[in-house]
Protein backbone atom coordinates (compact mmCIF):
# COMPACT_ATOMS: atom_id res chain seq x y z
CA UNK A 1 0.00 0.00 0.00
CA UNK A 2 1.42 3.36 -1.07
CA UNK A 3 0.75 6.47 1.04
CA UNK A 4 0.15 10.01 -0.25
CA UNK A 5 -1.35 13.28 0.96
CA UNK A 6 -4.28 13.18 -1.47
CA UNK A 7 -5.89 11.01 -4.13
CA UNK A 8 -7.94 12.50 -6.95
CA UNK A 9 -10.39 10.26 -8.78
CA UNK A 10 -10.95 11.19 -12.43
CA UNK A 11 -8.66 12.43 -15.19
CA UNK A 12 -10.91 15.01 -16.81
CA UNK A 13 -10.64 18.78 -16.58
CA UNK A 14 -11.94 18.91 -13.02
CA UNK A 15 -9.85 16.11 -11.55
CA UNK A 16 -6.66 17.10 -13.34
CA UNK A 17 -6.66 20.78 -12.41
CA UNK A 18 -7.63 19.91 -8.82
CA UNK A 19 -4.61 17.60 -8.66
CA UNK A 20 -2.43 20.38 -10.05
CA UNK A 21 -3.62 22.89 -7.45
CA UNK A 22 -2.98 20.41 -4.64
CA UNK A 23 0.50 19.66 -5.98
CA UNK A 24 1.26 23.38 -6.25
CA UNK A 25 0.46 23.61 -2.54
CA UNK A 26 3.19 21.06 -1.84
CA UNK A 27 1.02 17.98 -1.40
CA UNK A 28 1.93 14.55 -2.75
CA UNK A 29 -0.90 13.56 -5.10
CA UNK A 30 -1.99 10.46 -6.99
CA UNK A 31 -4.56 10.82 -9.76
CA UNK A 32 -6.40 7.64 -10.76
CA UNK A 33 -8.26 7.39 -14.07
CA UNK A 34 -10.19 4.34 -15.20
CA UNK A 35 -9.36 4.99 -18.88
CA UNK A 36 -6.87 7.64 -20.02
CA UNK A 37 -6.56 11.35 -19.36
CA UNK A 38 -9.24 13.28 -21.23
CA UNK A 39 -10.93 10.15 -22.57
CA UNK A 40 -14.38 11.49 -21.68
CA UNK A 41 -16.04 14.78 -22.55
CA UNK A 42 -12.93 16.85 -21.79
CA UNK A 43 -11.44 16.06 -25.19
CA UNK A 44 -14.77 16.38 -27.04
CA UNK A 45 -16.07 19.69 -25.66
CA UNK A 46 -16.63 22.87 -27.64
CA UNK A 47 -14.49 24.76 -25.13
CA UNK A 48 -16.78 27.71 -24.36
CA UNK A 49 -15.56 29.97 -21.55
CA UNK A 50 -18.19 32.38 -20.25
CA UNK A 51 -18.18 34.56 -17.14
CA UNK A 52 -21.70 35.82 -17.93
CA UNK A 53 -23.34 33.51 -15.42
CA UNK A 54 -26.92 33.56 -14.21
CA UNK A 55 -26.14 33.16 -10.49
CA UNK A 56 -23.47 34.55 -8.19
CA UNK A 57 -21.76 31.16 -7.99
CA UNK A 58 -21.73 30.82 -11.78
CA UNK A 59 -20.30 34.31 -12.24
CA UNK A 60 -17.55 33.84 -9.68
CA UNK A 61 -16.56 30.45 -11.09
CA UNK A 62 -16.66 31.77 -14.65
CA UNK A 63 -14.53 34.81 -13.85
CA UNK A 64 -11.89 32.74 -12.07
CA UNK A 65 -11.77 30.17 -14.86
CA UNK A 66 -11.54 32.77 -17.60
CA UNK A 67 -8.66 34.51 -15.81
CA UNK A 68 -7.00 31.16 -15.17
CA UNK A 69 -7.00 30.23 -18.86
CA UNK A 70 -5.74 33.67 -19.85
CA UNK A 71 -2.86 33.43 -17.36
CA UNK A 72 -1.71 29.91 -18.20
CA UNK A 73 1.19 30.91 -20.51
CA UNK A 74 2.99 32.46 -17.53
CA UNK A 75 2.29 29.54 -15.19
CA UNK A 76 2.42 26.18 -16.97
CA UNK A 77 4.47 24.46 -19.69
CA UNK A 78 1.51 24.56 -22.09
CA UNK A 79 -1.68 26.62 -22.20
CA UNK A 80 -5.21 25.61 -23.23
CA UNK A 81 -5.35 27.92 -26.24
CA UNK A 82 -7.70 30.53 -24.76
CA UNK A 83 -9.01 33.15 -27.20
CA UNK A 84 -10.92 36.17 -25.85
CA UNK A 85 -13.47 36.27 -28.65
CA UNK A 86 -16.27 38.18 -26.92
CA UNK A 87 -19.64 36.59 -26.17
CA UNK A 88 -23.06 37.92 -27.17
CA UNK A 89 -26.25 36.69 -25.50
CA UNK A 90 -29.25 37.99 -27.48
CA UNK A 91 -32.78 38.57 -26.18
CA UNK A 92 -35.97 38.18 -28.20
CA UNK A 93 -38.79 39.21 -25.84
CA UNK A 94 -39.42 41.96 -23.31
CA UNK A 95 -39.24 39.37 -20.53
CA UNK A 96 -35.80 38.23 -21.70
CA UNK A 97 -34.62 41.85 -21.86
CA UNK A 98 -35.74 42.46 -18.27
CA UNK A 99 -34.05 39.26 -17.08
CA UNK A 100 -30.84 40.22 -18.89
CA UNK A 101 -30.82 43.67 -17.29
CA UNK A 102 -31.12 42.11 -13.83
CA UNK A 103 -28.38 39.63 -14.69
CA UNK A 104 -26.06 42.41 -15.88
CA UNK A 105 -26.59 44.32 -12.64
CA UNK A 106 -25.55 41.25 -10.64
CA UNK A 107 -22.57 40.58 -12.91
CA UNK A 108 -21.34 44.17 -12.64
CA UNK A 109 -21.73 44.13 -8.85
CA UNK A 110 -19.27 41.21 -8.80
CA UNK A 111 -16.75 43.01 -10.98
CA UNK A 112 -17.54 41.61 -14.42
CA UNK A 113 -17.04 43.95 -17.38
CA UNK A 114 -20.27 43.42 -19.33
CA UNK A 115 -22.25 45.68 -21.66
CA UNK A 116 -25.87 45.99 -22.76
CA UNK A 117 -26.51 46.56 -26.46
CA UNK A 118 -30.03 47.49 -27.49
CA UNK A 119 -31.45 46.12 -30.74
CA UNK A 120 -30.18 49.06 -32.79
CA UNK A 121 -26.69 48.69 -31.34
CA UNK A 122 -26.66 44.96 -32.17
CA UNK A 123 -27.62 45.83 -35.74
CA UNK A 124 -24.84 48.43 -35.98
CA UNK A 125 -22.19 45.96 -34.84
CA UNK A 126 -20.63 43.17 -36.88
CA UNK A 127 -22.18 40.09 -35.27
CA UNK A 128 -23.48 37.96 -38.14
CA UNK A 129 -27.01 38.21 -36.73
CA UNK A 130 -29.87 39.14 -39.04
CA UNK A 131 -30.88 42.82 -38.78
CA UNK A 132 -33.83 43.36 -36.46
CA UNK A 133 -33.83 39.80 -35.15
CA UNK A 134 -33.03 40.71 -31.53
CA UNK A 135 -34.43 43.02 -28.87
CA UNK A 136 -30.94 43.58 -27.50
CA UNK A 137 -28.09 41.53 -26.05
CA UNK A 138 -25.56 41.39 -23.25
CA UNK A 139 -21.92 41.32 -24.30
CA UNK A 140 -18.68 40.52 -22.47
CA UNK A 141 -15.53 41.17 -24.48
CA UNK A 142 -13.39 39.00 -22.19
CA UNK A 143 -15.37 35.80 -22.69
CA UNK A 144 -13.96 33.34 -25.18
CA UNK A 145 -13.07 29.73 -25.84
CA UNK A 146 -10.32 27.18 -25.46
CA UNK A 147 -9.25 24.25 -27.61
CA UNK A 148 -10.52 21.15 -25.79
CA UNK A 149 -7.87 18.64 -26.95
CA UNK A 150 -5.17 21.21 -26.25
CA UNK A 151 -6.61 21.64 -22.74
CA UNK A 152 -6.06 17.92 -22.15
CA UNK A 153 -2.47 18.32 -23.31
CA UNK A 154 -2.09 21.38 -21.07
CA UNK A 155 -3.21 19.68 -17.90
CA UNK A 156 -1.25 16.55 -18.78
CA UNK A 157 1.92 18.64 -19.10
CA UNK A 158 1.09 20.43 -15.85
CA UNK A 159 0.55 17.14 -13.99
CA UNK A 160 3.94 15.86 -15.13
CA UNK A 161 5.65 19.19 -14.39
CA UNK A 162 4.20 19.27 -10.86
CA UNK A 163 5.08 15.67 -10.06
CA UNK A 164 1.55 14.26 -9.77
CA UNK A 165 1.59 10.46 -10.00
CA UNK A 166 -0.90 9.66 -12.77
CA UNK A 167 -2.27 6.13 -12.83
CA UNK A 168 -4.24 5.52 -16.01
CA UNK A 169 -6.39 2.43 -16.54
CA UNK A 170 -6.68 2.28 -12.77
CA UNK A 171 -10.30 2.23 -11.64
CA UNK A 172 -11.61 3.57 -8.34
CA UNK A 173 -13.41 0.78 -6.49
CA UNK A 174 -14.18 2.19 -3.06
CA UNK A 175 -13.09 3.91 0.14
CA UNK A 176 -11.73 2.68 3.42
CA UNK A 177 -13.27 4.71 6.22
CA UNK A 178 -12.49 4.45 9.94
CA UNK A 179 -14.41 6.44 12.58
CA UNK A 180 -15.81 8.69 9.87
CA UNK A 181 -12.42 9.50 8.33
CA UNK A 182 -10.93 8.41 5.00
CA UNK A 183 -7.89 6.21 5.52
CA UNK A 184 -7.42 4.70 2.05
CA UNK A 185 -8.71 4.64 -1.50
CA UNK A 186 -9.39 1.24 -3.09
CA UNK A 187 -8.44 0.85 -6.76
CA UNK A 188 -8.23 -1.94 -9.31
CA UNK A 189 -4.45 -1.81 -8.85
CA UNK A 190 -4.60 -1.98 -5.07
CA UNK A 191 -5.20 0.40 -2.16
CA UNK A 192 -3.62 3.82 -1.67
CA UNK A 193 -3.32 5.08 1.88
CA UNK A 194 -4.44 8.69 2.26
CA UNK A 195 -6.46 11.02 4.46
CA UNK A 196 -7.84 13.11 1.59
CA UNK A 197 -9.72 12.12 -1.56
CA UNK A 198 -11.46 14.15 -4.26
CA UNK A 199 -14.21 12.35 -6.17
CA UNK A 200 -14.88 13.58 -9.71
CA UNK A 201 -16.18 11.60 -12.65
CA UNK A 202 -18.26 13.79 -14.93
CA UNK A 203 -21.27 11.85 -16.25
CA UNK A 204 -20.11 8.80 -14.23
CA UNK A 205 -20.02 10.68 -10.92
CA UNK A 206 -23.17 8.99 -9.61
CA UNK A 207 -21.46 5.61 -10.05
CA UNK A 208 -18.31 6.91 -8.35
CA UNK A 209 -20.52 8.03 -5.48
CA UNK A 210 -22.13 4.59 -5.23
CA UNK A 211 -18.71 2.96 -4.99
CA UNK A 212 -17.91 5.37 -2.16
CA UNK A 213 -21.15 4.43 -0.41
CA UNK A 214 -23.05 7.64 -1.15
CA UNK A 215 -25.81 8.95 -3.39
CA UNK A 216 -24.59 11.72 -5.70
CA UNK A 217 -27.33 13.42 -7.68
CA UNK A 218 -25.63 13.89 -11.06
CA UNK A 219 -26.29 12.49 -14.49
CA UNK A 220 -25.11 12.31 -18.07
CA UNK A 221 -26.74 13.41 -21.30
CA UNK A 222 -25.84 13.83 -24.97
CA UNK A 223 -24.38 17.06 -26.28
CA UNK A 224 -23.70 17.58 -29.99
CA UNK A 225 -21.23 19.75 -31.87
CA UNK A 226 -20.88 20.49 -35.59
CA UNK A 227 -18.36 22.46 -37.65
CA UNK A 228 -19.67 23.90 -40.89
CA UNK A 229 -18.03 24.59 -44.20
CA UNK A 230 -16.45 28.06 -44.43
CA UNK A 231 -19.01 30.85 -44.09
CA UNK A 232 -18.91 32.71 -47.43
CA UNK A 233 -17.73 36.30 -47.28
CA UNK A 234 -17.38 36.26 -43.49
CA UNK A 235 -14.33 36.25 -41.24
CA UNK A 236 -15.75 34.20 -38.37
CA UNK A 237 -12.77 35.15 -36.19
CA UNK A 238 -13.84 38.81 -36.35
CA UNK A 239 -17.32 38.17 -34.94
CA UNK A 240 -18.39 37.50 -31.35
CA UNK A 241 -19.53 34.12 -30.11
CA UNK A 242 -23.29 33.89 -29.63
CA UNK A 243 -25.44 31.95 -27.14
CA UNK A 244 -29.11 31.66 -28.06
CA UNK A 245 -30.47 30.71 -24.63
CA UNK A 246 -33.97 30.27 -26.09
CA UNK A 247 -32.97 27.26 -28.18
CA UNK A 248 -29.85 26.21 -26.28
CA UNK A 249 -27.58 26.78 -29.29
CA UNK A 250 -24.22 28.53 -29.16
CA UNK A 251 -21.57 29.16 -31.78
CA UNK A 252 -17.98 30.32 -32.13
CA UNK A 253 -15.25 30.34 -34.79
CA UNK A 254 -14.44 26.87 -36.06
CA UNK A 255 -11.77 25.38 -38.28
CA UNK A 256 -10.74 26.94 -41.61
CA UNK A 257 -13.41 29.64 -41.65
CA UNK A 258 -16.29 27.44 -40.58
CA UNK A 259 -18.66 27.96 -37.68
CA UNK A 260 -18.59 25.62 -34.69
CA UNK A 261 -21.91 25.32 -32.96
CA UNK A 262 -23.25 23.10 -30.21
CA UNK A 263 -26.67 22.04 -28.98
CA UNK A 264 -28.48 19.94 -26.42
CA UNK A 265 -32.00 18.62 -26.88
CA UNK A 266 -34.12 19.59 -23.84
CA UNK A 267 -36.59 16.80 -24.61
CA UNK A 268 -33.98 14.04 -24.67
CA UNK A 269 -33.98 11.52 -21.85
CA UNK A 270 -30.89 11.34 -19.62
CA UNK A 271 -28.28 8.79 -20.56
CA UNK A 272 -25.12 8.30 -22.59
CA UNK A 273 -24.99 9.34 -26.23
CA UNK A 274 -22.09 9.39 -28.67
CA UNK A 275 -24.04 9.39 -31.94
CA UNK A 276 -25.23 12.58 -33.66
CA UNK A 277 -29.00 13.04 -33.81
CA UNK A 278 -29.24 14.27 -37.41
CA UNK A 279 -33.02 14.98 -37.41
CA UNK A 280 -32.54 17.25 -34.40
CA UNK A 281 -29.56 18.87 -36.12
CA UNK A 282 -31.73 19.70 -39.13
CA UNK A 283 -34.31 21.30 -36.86
CA UNK A 284 -31.68 23.40 -35.14
CA UNK A 285 -30.03 24.32 -38.43
CA UNK A 286 -33.21 26.19 -39.33
CA UNK A 287 -32.94 28.21 -36.12
CA UNK A 288 -29.28 29.04 -36.74
CA UNK A 289 -30.10 30.06 -40.32
CA UNK A 290 -32.84 32.40 -39.11
CA UNK A 291 -30.47 34.08 -36.69
CA UNK A 292 -27.30 33.95 -38.80
CA UNK A 293 -28.43 34.01 -42.47
CA UNK A 294 -24.92 33.56 -43.93
CA UNK A 295 -24.91 29.96 -42.62
CA UNK A 296 -27.95 28.83 -44.61
CA UNK A 297 -27.22 25.90 -46.86
CA UNK A 298 -23.73 25.27 -45.50
CA UNK A 299 -22.56 21.69 -45.35
CA UNK A 300 -21.04 20.06 -42.29
CA UNK A 301 -17.32 19.31 -42.26
CA UNK A 302 -17.23 17.57 -38.86
CA UNK A 303 -19.75 16.49 -36.26
CA UNK A 304 -19.57 14.60 -32.99
CA UNK A 305 -21.43 13.93 -29.78
CA UNK A 306 -20.27 13.50 -26.20
CA UNK A 307 -21.90 12.43 -22.98
CA UNK A 308 -21.58 15.37 -20.63
CA UNK A 309 -22.42 15.64 -16.96
CA UNK A 310 -25.15 17.75 -15.42
CA UNK A 311 -26.97 18.29 -12.15
CA UNK A 312 -30.75 18.80 -11.89
CA UNK A 313 -30.36 22.48 -10.97
CA UNK A 314 -27.50 22.96 -13.47
CA UNK A 315 -25.23 24.17 -10.68
CA UNK A 316 -21.92 22.72 -9.45
CA UNK A 317 -21.45 20.28 -6.60
CA UNK A 318 -18.59 21.22 -4.28
CA UNK A 319 -18.74 19.74 -0.81
CA UNK A 320 -18.08 16.84 1.53
CA UNK A 321 -19.07 13.27 0.77
CA UNK A 322 -22.17 12.38 2.77
CA UNK A 323 -23.16 8.73 3.27
CA UNK A 324 -26.27 7.37 5.02
CA UNK A 325 -24.28 7.13 8.23
CA UNK A 326 -23.04 10.71 7.97
CA UNK A 327 -20.33 12.91 6.53
CA UNK A 328 -16.98 11.36 5.62
CA UNK A 329 -14.12 13.57 6.75
CA UNK A 330 -11.41 13.96 4.15
CA UNK A 331 -13.66 13.15 1.16
CA UNK A 332 -14.81 15.91 -1.19
CA UNK A 333 -17.19 15.57 -4.15
CA UNK A 334 -16.81 17.87 -7.16
CA UNK A 335 -18.94 18.36 -10.29
CA UNK A 336 -19.05 21.26 -12.72
CA UNK A 337 -22.68 20.50 -13.56
CA UNK A 338 -22.16 20.39 -17.32
CA UNK A 339 -19.78 23.36 -17.46
CA UNK A 340 -16.42 21.62 -17.33
CA UNK A 341 -14.56 24.05 -19.58
CA UNK A 342 -16.43 27.12 -18.36
CA UNK A 343 -16.26 26.50 -14.60
CA UNK A 344 -13.69 23.69 -14.36
CA UNK A 345 -10.67 25.61 -13.06
CA UNK A 346 -12.87 27.53 -10.60
CA UNK A 347 -14.50 24.38 -9.25
CA UNK A 348 -11.05 22.76 -9.06
CA UNK A 349 -9.63 25.70 -7.11
CA UNK A 350 -12.53 25.68 -4.63
CA UNK A 351 -12.26 21.90 -4.26
CA UNK A 352 -8.53 22.03 -3.62
CA UNK A 353 -9.11 24.79 -1.06
CA UNK A 354 -11.57 22.53 0.80
CA UNK A 355 -8.97 19.78 0.96
CA UNK A 356 -6.20 22.14 2.05
CA UNK A 357 -8.02 24.51 4.41
CA UNK A 358 -11.59 23.28 4.83
CA UNK A 359 -12.89 26.46 3.19
CA UNK A 360 -12.46 28.70 0.14
CA UNK A 361 -12.54 32.43 -0.51
CA UNK A 362 -13.56 31.95 -4.14
CA UNK A 363 -17.30 31.62 -3.51
CA UNK A 364 -19.88 30.71 -0.88
CA UNK A 365 -20.20 26.91 -0.78
CA UNK A 366 -23.00 26.83 1.80
CA UNK A 367 -25.66 25.63 -0.65
CA UNK A 368 -23.50 23.76 -3.17
CA UNK A 369 -23.05 20.47 -1.32
CA UNK A 370 -24.91 17.17 -1.65
CA UNK A 371 -27.31 18.12 1.14
CA UNK A 372 -29.21 20.48 -1.18
CA UNK A 373 -30.91 17.49 -2.84
CA UNK A 374 -33.85 15.69 -1.27
CA UNK A 375 -34.58 11.95 -1.38
CA UNK A 376 -36.14 12.32 -4.84
CA UNK A 377 -33.16 14.22 -6.25
CA UNK A 378 -34.85 17.63 -6.17
CA UNK A 379 -32.69 20.63 -5.35
CA UNK A 380 -33.74 23.36 -2.96
CA UNK A 381 -31.96 25.86 -5.24
CA UNK A 382 -33.42 27.52 -8.31
CA UNK A 383 -31.81 26.30 -11.51
CA UNK A 384 -29.23 28.40 -13.30
CA UNK A 385 -31.42 30.40 -15.74
CA UNK A 386 -28.90 30.51 -18.59
CA UNK A 387 -27.44 27.02 -18.63
CA UNK A 388 -27.74 24.65 -21.56
CA UNK A 389 -31.13 22.88 -21.64
CA UNK A 390 -30.07 19.95 -19.48
CA UNK A 391 -32.67 17.57 -18.03
CA UNK A 392 -34.08 18.49 -14.61
CA UNK A 393 -33.87 14.92 -13.36
CA UNK A 394 -31.05 12.38 -13.48
CA UNK A 395 -33.21 9.31 -14.11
Amino acid sequence: MSSVDAVVVGGGTLGAWTACFLAEAGRSVVLVEAATLGAGASSRAAGMVRAQGGTEAAIRLGMFSRDFYAGQPDRYPLDSGFVAQGYLMPCFTDEEVAAAQERIALQRSLGLDVEWWDGDEVDRRRTGLAPGVTSGASYAAGDGYIDAPRNVLAYTAALVHLGVAVRERCAFTGLRVEDGHVVAVETSAGPIETHAVVLTGGPDLARVGELAGARVVAGGTRHQVVVTEPVPGVDVHALPMVFDVTSGIYWRPGDDGGLLWGMSNPDEQPGPGLEVDWPYFEKMRERVGDLYPATRGLGVRRAWAATIDYTPDHLPIIGPLVRPDGRVDGAVVASAGGHGMMWGPGVSRATADLVLDGRTDLLDLTDLGLDRFDADGNSRLAADPIALPFPHRTR
